[in-house]
């Protein structure tokens, strides 16, 4: 527990202790930074943060995860070329000091179970988390939506991580036992009940993203440029949120082939996850989970974003008693699935999809049964 590393590293009791929790999206992937819908929930993974206040201006802080510790002064943030796990409350702390929050030096323990590098935004987890220590120790009072806001700033601004704002929004705004309706274009969002009856069940494929940030940059750069594209024909259209259907249909013979599936996968899945939101509220989950699965064939054939064990893992699901919806979830190219499965059959299928995953390859999957949770900020 990270309460019990601060003790032991600190030889003091934590003044506080704040947690953070991982997402897991549902429906909506890649189109966060196209100004449009996801549907994410956060789950029951978090990361920890214990601390307390120094008399001084320095924090030190501790990784339980990385078992390192690193130092820096409040008024001299540096990004840290070393200890890059220390960068993402670099940032955060940088950016409340730049906001003219004055803080105190610190001691922090912080650590957690949410999986680095499988696509349930541990790093959004680290960000939300300082955020919320801050926050706590020293009553700052921030708005939560603010809150989201500079955590994203300090992956895109200081970390250096082109994302969109999903991740750090749900890990804030997260509620139990629902998922969050987010518009990216203008952050309003509500929350949406999730049936008792099914399970969140998250498949790691053990394979690291290692090509996730670098293909992100691209498709970020192909869906800028299908928007300069189809707004060159004079359509008003400013992201790919703006683009109806039928201009894209337009579009087919006089643009690239390539843009064109681009613009189409997130076109479409902006419709699947609007409606999703209506089947959620029906009790639908049967039209939900075949919503997930064309999300999935989406993402493999438009946006080629999948992966051989990605697509294994979705493919065992679907042949198991119980399955609703299975589809990679996340940046892709490695991390995880999310299936929608009935509760009743939540330890069945993953004792069968553990069996035939190890069936079919060398690694081994790690899969968790998930329950929506509370957001850092939720209560805020």
């Amino acid at each position: 527990m990270t309460e019990e590393t601060f003790r032991k590293i600190f030889d003091a009791s934590p003044e506080i202790v704040v947690r953070a929790p991982g997402r897991v999206n549902l429906i909506g992937e890649h189109t966060d930074y196209n100004d449009g819908f996801v549907l994410p929930a956060a789950i029951d993974r978090t990361i920890r943060y214990a601390g307390r206040r120094r008399a001084d201006r320095r924090v030190r802080v501790y990784s339980n995860d990385f078992q390192a510790t690193a130092e820096f002064d409040l008024d001299d943030i540096q990004k840290d070329k070393v200890k890059t796990w220390s960068n993402y409350l670099r940032g955060v702390t940088k950016f409340l000091e730049g906001d003219g929050h004055r803080l105190t030096g610190a001691e922090i323990a912080f650590g957690g179970n949410v999986p680095r590098e499988a696509g349930l935004s541990s790093s959004a987890a680290v960000e939300v988390g300082a955020t919320a220590f801050w926050n706590k120790l020293l009553g700052l009072g921030l708005d939560p939506v603010y809150a989201v806001k500079l955590a994203r700033r300090a992956e895109n601004e200081f970390v250096g991580v082109p994302c969109g704002i999903m991740d750090q929004f749900i890990s804030a705004l997260g509620r139990r036992e629902h998922a969050l309706f987010l518009d990216c274009h203008d952050l309003t969002y509500r929350h949406v009940p999730l049936s008792s009856d099914v399970r969140i069940v998250v498949c790691d494929s053990g394979v690291k993203r290692a090509l996730a940030q670098s293909e992100y940059e691209v498709r970020l750069k192909q869906c800028r440029e299908a928007v300069a594209k189809i707004a060159a024909t004079g359509r008003a259209v400013k992201s790919l949120r703006d683009v109806q259907t039928a201009d894209l249909d337009a579009m087919r013979g006089s643009m690239d082939n390539l843009l064109w599936r681009r613009a189409h996968h997130v076109v479409s899945e902006n419709q699947r996850t609007l409606e999703a939101v209506k089947v959620l509220q029906t009790g639908d989950m049967e039209r939900f989970g075949e919503l997930m699965n064309e999300s999935h064939e989406s993402l493999r054939n438009d946006y080629e974003v999948s992966s051989v064990e990605l697509d294994k893992l979705v493919e065992l699901a679907r042949q198991q008693k119980g399955i609703l919806g299975a589809r990679m979830t996340g940046a892709g190219f490695g991390g995880c699935t999310v299936n929608l499965v009935r509760a009743e059959a939540a330890e069945s299928f993953v004792r069968a999809v553990e069996k035939g995953y190890r069936e079919a390859g060398t690694l081994a999957a790690k899969i968790y049964v998930c329950q929506a949770s509370d957001g850092a900020l939720v209560s805020a």
